[in-house]
């Protein structure tokens, strides 16, 4: 019988004579002889009596300099038709996360449920800023593993762990890789979201060799943050970013909600007495605010109290503060982007 993770291969012919190869995943061993497994890839055409083969060993896909300038499935094969990877290095996407220690810029793209107008785009941008180097491909910065809309549920449960398995390699190297992964709560079930995304993240970890920089762009379903999906990947960051409609809809760029963001770094012993209480008056002024907001829209500014006024005076200040005239803002906006430089002398 074949362990749980084991990956297995289906060979066969479809009905007009062509090889169907299915890589599946084993979930769960049922006795009997028996197994249950999630297909990796599209099943047409597959029916029973078909030829099983078990591979003895988790799915492996490529890792090394050879991923960088590609696209990936799941499985670890290129779709950006520029022919095999040449590389004989390979690893497991299923591995333990490394042991507790006290302890050049690559970067993995992981895209999750990706439509492929938004995994084009991306990957042309990459090409035209020079990320993705294609007259010398070996010199490319980042490697994509998408897993599609139009590819069956295993493959985006699975390529989480794909592109975490190239990126723990370039740890290991060491190159200080960033993993980059769009809505990682799309590649679970909601049974398992708990377990699964400890076991992605849990892996995320720095060891003596380097460390993984993670940014996870998580989508918010109805902008709800107590959503069991985007409230159990938050419970592994040390930081989230929360932008708000309610900011873009007024203009102000980046659109970050200063209330529902957090860090972990904001404590008196890492910044300093004065930045945090100061984070923390700037908070409250910012949270009455939106309490007065109702009665600002229902009967108007000028049934507020004068301290109440003075503070509703502040807030639309402080938010304006916080904008910033980026480049990629420019078109939303219509300000002028700019460049700031600061500089310190000790």
């Amino acid at each position: 019988m074949p362990n749980i993770y084991n990956a297995l291969v289906v060979r066969g012919r479809d009905a007009v004579g062509q090889q169907i190869n299915v890589t599946c995943e084993v979930q769960q061993l049922l006795g009997n002889n028996r197994v249950r497994a999630v297909a990796m890839s599209a099943t047409d055409g597959l029916k029973r009596g078909m030829e099983v083969i078990d591979t003895g060993a988790p799915l492996s896909v490529p890792v090394g300099g050879a991923t960088l300038g590609r696209i990936f499935n799941v499985l670890g094969e290129p779709v950006d038709n520029l022919g095999p990877v040449d590389t004989r290095t390979t690893s497991p996407i299923h591995r333990s996360a490394p042991a507790f220690i006290h302890s050049w810029g690559v970067s993995v793209f992981g895209g999750v449920g990706e439509r492929t107008r938004e995994g084009n785009d991306l990957y042309m941008e990459m090409k035209e800023s020079g990320v993705i180097n294609e007259q010398n491909i070996a010199e490319s910065k980042v490697a994509l593993v998408y897993g599609q809309m139009n590819e069956p549920p295993g493959a985006r449960m699975r390529v989480g762990l794909t592109a975490l398995t190239m990126a723990e390699y370039f740890r290991d190297d060491p190159k200080y890789p960033l993993y980059w992964v769009e809505c990682p709560p799309l590649w679970v079930i909601n049974p398992t979201l708990s377990t699964e995304m400890g076991t992605l993240q849990e892996r995320i970890t720095s060891t003596k060799e380097g460390s993984i920089t993670s940014i996870q762009a998580v989508y918010v379903p109805a902008d709800d943050l107590t959503d069991p999906a985007p409230a159990t990947t938050f419970a592994h960051l040390d930081a989230t970013t929360v932008l708000s409609r309610g900011l873009a809809a007024k203009g102000i760029y980046p659109a970050v909600d200063p209330l529902d963001s957090t860090s972990t770094m904001l404590q008196p012993r890492i910044v300093g007495e004065e930045h945090y209480e100061t984070a923390q008056r700037v908070k409250e002024t910012l949270q009455r605010y939106k309490e007065l907001q109702d009665i600002i829209a229902i009967l108007g500014l000028d049934e507020l109290s004068e301290d109440d006024r003075l503070t509703v005076a502040r807030a639309r200040k402080i938010e304006r503060f916080l904008s910033q005239p980026f480049f990629v803002a420019e078109v939303f906006t219509g300000s002028p982007r700019k460049i700031c430089w600061s500089s310190r002398n000790d």
